[in-house]
């Protein structure tokens, strides 16, 4: 009995069915040129009612040529376990699509160091990649990476942080700038007209990290188009051992009281230890980032708001994203903003990255 959804045996029913030989078949399933939009349309039309799969295994062993990604994000550090969450995406992706002759080979960087990024993309330009997904981090660097890789024709998948304007197959990740004026407008909820609000950036590269920057604008331009009265101040800290942001936390709080502290990225762990240290719970704290260390902060209601954004389900849908183009042919969506979660002590057991 004929399987009219396996293999050529599939392929060949559809011809019949659209009166039109198994070469045409196979260039639309392939989306090559020299077919008509009317013959196109019948075909396609007939592979939905089928409920056609094409048996892309078979298709991938018959091919001689071996894919090859590339991965670039930061490595994991002691400062923060970020990263670890896209990296396990990443790695659970590739899992599932070895089988298919696509090798994966990952490369990292130190997020508080330019030059690092600059060496790893030096070596992924010395070898032959057919698809890489990156962080880009630092901007200028990575606008010189990203149009390295359009001369090669070579896709590329951004995660976590967005370069507007140039030339990739897809972004996914936050939107940073409404990342922002959500946590502002949390800012204004529980401390309305009048208050004080301290910003807090911790970074050794702020000025390159565009993504801080972003969260920060949306923030401000919050309260600016809300005509609210809280008074915002922002302070920032470049260099990321504790013994430093306690020493500059120490100075900027002598200075006035506030009444929230918000951090733009997942070091408000630091934070919040500073604030169990010196015993300070009359400020509101909110930051970023569904780790480990920050949800102790947030069961021992140190921090009030974490926000989060699915790194993990970036790493994995980003290397798919990548399969899906080069293999499937599929169509990508250009811009795959991920949610943006408020976590609190009540919900986070509920969460998952």
């Amino acid at each position: 009995m004929e399987n009219k959804h396996s293999g050529t045996v599939g392929v060949k029913k559809i011809a019949q069915l659209a009166k039109v030989s198994i070469g045409t078949v196979d260039r639309v399933l392939n989306n090559r040129v020299g077919v008509s939009e009317k013959t196109k349309a019948k075909i396609l039309k007939i592979i939905e009612e089928l409920n056609y799969q094409p048996n892309i295994f078979a298709r991938r062993l018959a091919s001689k040529k071996k894919l090859r990604f590339a991965t670039l994000i930061p490595k994991v550090s002691e400062e923060t376990k970020y990263w670890e969450a896209p990296l396990t995406g990443i790695l659970q992706a590739a899992a599932e699509i070895k089988d298919f002759g696509i090798e994966v080979i990952p490369f990292f960087f130190d997020q508080n160091n330019k030059t690092t990024f600059k060496e790893s993309t030096s070596k992924i330009n010395a070898e032959e990649f057919d698809g890489v997904l990156m962080a880009p981090m630092f901007e200028d660097e990575s606008i010189a990476f990203i149009e390295q890789c359009n001369v090669k024709k070579i896709p590329l998948v951004f995660i976590n942080s967005d370069i507007p304007g140039h030339d990739n197959l897809c972004y996914i990740g936050p939107n940073l700038y409404q990342s922002g004026y959500l946590s502002a407008h949390i800012v204004n909820y529980i401390s309305p007209a009048n208050k004080k609000t301290l910003i807090v950036n911790i970074s050794r590269e702020i000025d390159l990290h565009h993504h801080l920057l972003r969260k920060e604008e949306g923030f401000r331009n919050y309260f600016e188009e809300s005509g609210s009265t809280n008074e915002l101040t922002k302070i920032d800290i470049q260099q990321t051992g504790y013994a430093h942001i306690q020493q500059k936390l120490t100075e900027q709080l002598a200075k006035d009281n506030y009444d929230v502290v918000f951090v733009t990225n997942s070091r408000v762990s630091t934070v919040a230890k500073y604030f169990e240290e010196n015993n300070i719970k009359d400020v509101k704290l909110i930051g970023y980032d569904f780790l480990e260390e920050n949800i102790n902060h947030l069961k021992n209601k140190t921090i009030d708001f974490l926000i989060c954004q699915k790194p993990q389900e970036q790493g994995y849908r980003g290397l798919m994203s990548l399969y899906n183009h080069l293999v499937l042919h599929s169509t990508i969506e250009k811009e795959q903003f991920m949610p943006i979660d408020i976590i609190t002590k009540e919900n986070y057991q509920y969460y998952s990255n």
